[in-house]
């Protein structure tokens, strides 16, 4: 019976993800503790690589005409929904349909669309109005909300909805029944699912699952988890808080790493809608103040080989990064030309609500760095504590704060997502169509048109400058620095590999 009891928990692997899941819906949120659980039940057309190069994954390929007007995509065989019904164009061009609402290079793409049709059931068409060269990337790419494939009836569903079915056609299946949000989420081995040949790289090749259940446990103290990871109680931990992780390294049955080399930029985010922040002057103000070394010590501590300034909206160390008008977040802050120049917007004391993930660590820890930062030039702060799931909903009101309303929340992006401007949510500014602050500046945007027309890398790093400088001055949103966070798993786990988010196909469990 031991023998069989040990044989039946190598199967099992115990998951401590970022944040509770709340909500189950990938395109109607773009958390990426969403994102994370949806890359086990659902897949995408095509998947980025580790090289950020989209390759086919539902898809068997594709034809493009030479003016890259028109795209037509053939689905591989043997796909079959969690339900046992077959995987057909009409549930992909269903599914593009309703991800098309809810992400800004949807947006674009609507903009351009002349129709999306099905040819056959493997195959359908996306005919544009206007080149559109990048398509792949918006099939593939692994920022939130990404185009996943669900059945048409779910794909239906209203996309300001949230989905009540969760029937995908990935390597596992959700096992609703035991969902407990708060504290447990549970994933089991999808049987009939038939990997591509290739070898797994991130979001493409082969998901080969070695395991038969993924038991994610919802610990927000970080202690907590801590500790049942060294008492063996999980098996896997994303995101140790950065004081335990000297501790855990120096425990001999568990490794530590680094997470995703590419690392992640914290943000800032302002409601452009509502006063103080549709002032730019405002914006402005408390840009010349933050310190990006006080917010980076409080994420991820005194190790500065983890962070370091970020004057850029990009990636540090990849093709687009400069750091053009960057010189207001460079040098000594500045706390007396802050103030002068609140008063000169007119700032008057009026409450400004910074809603607080204190379930988060890295939300925490930044909004407490910025409720003393707005108290030390003069803001009235309303320091909200909250759950990251109210948090994700909350920020989604565009009312005034008297009616629920919000000013300031903190999150972060990962550094895969702010490579260029394709995947990076948070840096689009089309107003009403943005991400959630609902930036507005037709600058900006002309730039990234630049961007998403240019013909060769020097015309999007040229582009690219424009963009940094524009969004700088307009201060789309305020950058607290760039940094890399551990991961922490005991030595009996292999398989475990530097990402953006956690991959657990070929994962196993000794």
């Amino acid at each position: 019976m031991p023998t069989v009891a040990r044989a039946a928990d190598s199967k099992v692997l115990r998951f401590v993800p970022q944040a509770n899941l709340a909500n189950f819906d990938p395109i109607w949120t773009t958390q990426y503790v969403v994102r994370n659980a949806s890359l086990l039940v659902w897949e995408q057309l095509y998947g980025v690589d580790a090289n950020l190069t989209p390759k086919p994954q539902m898809a068997e390929g594709h034809e493009v005409s030479d003016d890259f007007k028109t795209w037509t995509f053939k689905l591989r065989t043997g796909l079959k929904f969690h339900d046992g019904t077959p995987v057909l164009a009409k549930d992909a061009v269903a599914s593009f349909n309703r991800w098309m609402f809810r992400d800004t290079m949807g947006a674009i793409i609507r903009k351009q669309l002349d129709a999306v049709e099905v040819i056959d059931d493997r195959s359908f068409r996306i005919r544009m109005n206007k080149p559109f060269t990048k398509m792949l990337f918006a099939l593939g790419k692994a920022s939130t909300p990404a185009c996943f494939i669900m059945p048409e009836r779910i794909a239906q569903t209203d996309p300001f909805k949230q989905i009540s079915e969760y029937v995908g056609s990935g390597p596992m299946r959700f096992a609703r029944d035991e969902w407990v949000p708060g504290s447990k989420a549970v994933f089991v081995k999808n049987d009939a699912y038939v990997p591509r040949d290739e070898p797994a790289s991130w979001l493409a090749g082969g998901r080969r699952m070695y395991l038969d259940r993924i038991e994610w446990q919802i610990l927000p103290d970080g202690a907590t988890a801590a500790a049942a990871l060294q008492n063996g109680e999980v098996d896997w931990v994303e995101t140790p808080l950065p004081d335990l992780v000297p501790l855990l390294a120096k425990n001999k049955n568990i490794k530590v790493d680094v997470a995703d080399a590419l690392g992640n930029i914290g943000s800032f985010r302002m409601n452009h809608l509502n006063p103080p922040f549709n002032d730019v002057r405002v914006r402005r103000a408390v840009q010349m103040a933050l310190s990006q070394p006080d917010y980076m010590r409080a994420v991820v501590g005194d190790d500065e080989s983890l962070w370091s300034e970020l004057p850029s909206y990009f990636t540090p160390g990849t093709p687009l990064y400069n750091e053009a008008g960057g010189e207001p977040l460079k040098g000594k802050r500045d706390i007396a030309g802050a103030k002068k120049l609140l008063a000169e917007a007119g700032y008057n004391g009026e409450k400004v609500v910074l809603c607080v993930a204190t379930d988060v660590a890295i939300t925490k820890n930044q909004g407490d760095v910025t409720a003393d930062l707005l108290k030390q030039i003069g803001m009235n702060v309303d320091y909200q504590a909250l759950d990251w799931g109210t948090v994700g909903q909350r920020r989604a009101s565009k009312e005034p704060i008297d009616k629920g309303g919000w000013n300031i929340f903190h999150t972060w992006h990962a550094g895969a997502d702010c490579v260029n401007p394709a995947p990076y949510t948070a840096l689009d500014a089309s107003g009403p169509t943005a991400w959630f602050g609902w930036p507005k500046s037709d600058e900006v945007q002309g730039h990234i048109a630049e961007w998403y027309a240019a013909p060769d890398l020097a015309a999007e790093k040229a582009a690219a400058v424009k963009i940094n400088k524009a969004s700088m001055e307009f201060v789309t949103y305020l950058q607290t620095g760039f940094f890399k966070m551990k991961q922490a798993w005991r030595n009996d786990v292999s398989g475990i590999v530097q990402a953006p988010f956690p991959v657990f196909w070929d994962v196993k469990k000794a």
